[in-house]
């Protein structure tokens, strides 16, 4: 159903590959095109934000299905159609997506060098992250997921740190392995199912045993892209030498790829291999809550530190995703939308330190909040959004994962929330080294406070923050009805005679 007329998914998908073109045939010295180059992005990334509040304006919640259907012939020899859509999981994916990329575009004001190729590549990133989250065939998908993988492998091996190229190769190496593997699946539902409908697929029927190996497909390429220990190893390295725009959007957005990827295929598809993996997959997002708090603990780097933070924090997801109940999925995906606005806020505060000529090292840092008051309040506020305090958006994503962890398994959800009191541990280390220990170093007491440039990117994410946590059904509603019709088919398939009686029934 497209109840506008017009293919508004593509204009949003495609309008900044427009931008991208123009950036990269600016001329002139990097210096001087550099502010020319930063504006045209912007400019970009705030008109197809617009567009994007404007579908959620249009969009009618009660509808469980797809809505802004676009769909036209492609690759009709083998059955494939250019086909995009969204429903209430992928909706807000995408506006987190168009809200990023304009706040990491503000966050750029220290690329100088290479600038045109730098903005152009932020935008070849929000297209094919948008095309990723709306596309609805499964080629469609295989080709944005694939393709982020250049601009984002650019953005880390060129305007990276000092080992930048070491980050970079391992972070294509990993997710491109990965990859491959969901290519296989690709081919063998292609073949076996004759279609790549996303959602003629999750209605067809797949015999348990191919859906064993199906799944372990998906968990190697969704595993990596979402950091799913133990094959999260390329992330603190990726996260610790990005610049910290390519941070954000790799930490706030790309993360959610993997885990979307799971919501998307894993659990609508293969009903059976995902119940027989559900603890397998429970021990992951355990181990991941637990285990990575302690290793984040352990770090004496600001940006590694808070990069394990969102490792743990993917744990928490996945526990939820792999409850099959409401709760726990809605709370996944709620957390996946919090943990994008706060650990962008946290990386912003990152860089503000960072743009000061100050390193990250915790040891070198200290009594920040003396003569940068706002920036302290910034800092604290989302490292408390971080740790889940009532009143912002981490709590709500994680009571709902602990209320559907707990109608599956008592100590799944005894553990998972236990471990949540490690990150109240490593966070009040941050604040404590950042912002209240003795100054490292008499120039630390010269710093100045928050530019206006950057109260601009932190006061949006901090509205949105409050707004998740103080009002949380001005968006669970959007996903109730997908998620909702998601349970109840994933139950009948586990369950043929609750399938039969839903056919009586209508």
């Amino acid at each position: 159903m497209n109840q506008l007329g017009f293919p508004i998914l593509s204009l949003i998908t495609y309008l900044p590959l427009v931008g991208a073109f123009i950036v990269a045939t600016l001329s002139g010295d990097d210096e001087k095109v550099a502010g020319k180059a930063r504006c045209i992005a912007f400019i970009f990334s705030i008109v197809v934000l617009a567009l994007g509040v404007f579908v959620w304006t249009q969009f009618n919640p009660a509808i469980a299905g797809y809505q802004f259907v676009e769909a036209v012939p492609w690759l009709s020899g083998i059955n494939v159609e250019y086909s995009m859509g969204v429903d209430g999981i992928s909706l807000f994916l995408i506006l987190l997506t168009l809200l990023l990329t304009p706040i990491a575009i503000l966050a750029s004001h220290g690329i100088k060098t290479r600038a045109r190729s730098f903005f152009a590549a932020m935008l070849l990133l929000e297209t094919m992250t948008v095309g990723m989250f709306a596309a609805t065939d499964f080629v469609l998908f295989y080709i944005f997921f694939e393709a982020v993988l250049l601009p984002m492998y650019l953005i880390i091996g060129v305007w990276g740190g000092e080992r930048r190229v070491y980050a970079a190769v391992k972070f294509f190496v990993f997710t491109l392995a990965g990859s491959l593997f969901m290519l296989l699946a690709l081919v063998w539902i292609w073949r076996h199912l004759g279609t790549t409908n996303i959602a003629v697929m999750t209605h067809s029927h797949i015999s348990p045993e191919a859906q064993t190996w199906l799944f372990l497909a998906f968990l190697a390429a969704f595993g990596v892209k979402a950091a799913v220990w133990p094959l999260h190893t390329w992330l603190p390295d990726a996260y610790g030498e990005a610049p910290i725009p390519g941070t954000i959007m790799l930490a706030a957005v790309l993360s959610k790829m993997g885990a979307y990827g799971f919501l998307r295929f894993a659990l609508p598809m293969l009903p059976n291999a995902s119940a027989m993996f559900e603890p397998l997959m429970f021990v992951l997002g355990v181990v991941a809550v637990i285990y990575i708090s302690y290793v984040a603990l352990a770090q004496t780097d600001m940006k590694r530190m808070i990069a394990y933070s969102s490792v743990a924090h993917m744990g928490v997801i996945i526990i939820g995703l792999f409850t099959f109940t409401v709760e726990g999925i809605e709370g996944a995906l709620f957390q996946m939308l919090s943990h994008g606005l706060v650990i962008a806020g946290l990386f912003i505060c990152a860089g503000i330190i960072t743009a000061r000529g100050e390193t990250l090292t915790l040891r070198n840092l200290g009594s920040l909040a003396i003569n940068m008051p706002v920036f302290a309040a910034a800092l604290l506020f989302f490292t408390l959004a971080n740790m889940g305090l009532p009143g912002t958006s981490g709590f709500i994503g994680e009571i709902l994962v602990i209320v559907g962890a707990l109608k599956v398994n008592f100590w799944v959800s005894l553990l998972g929330g236990a471990g949540m009191v490690l990150g109240v541990t490593y966070s009040l280390v941050l604040v404590r080294a950042v912002l209240f220990e003795k100054y490292a170093r008499p120039e630390l007491s010269r710093l100045k406070d928050l530019t206006g440039r950057e109260y601009a990117m932190l006061v949006p994410l901090a509205v949105l923050v409050m707004w998740l946590g103080v009002y949380p059904s001005s968006f669970t509603h959007a996903f109730d009805a997908p998620i909702a019709a998601m349970v109840q088919a994933h139950t009948a398939a586990l369950n043929p005679h609750i399938a039969l009686a839903m056919v009586t029934a209508k």
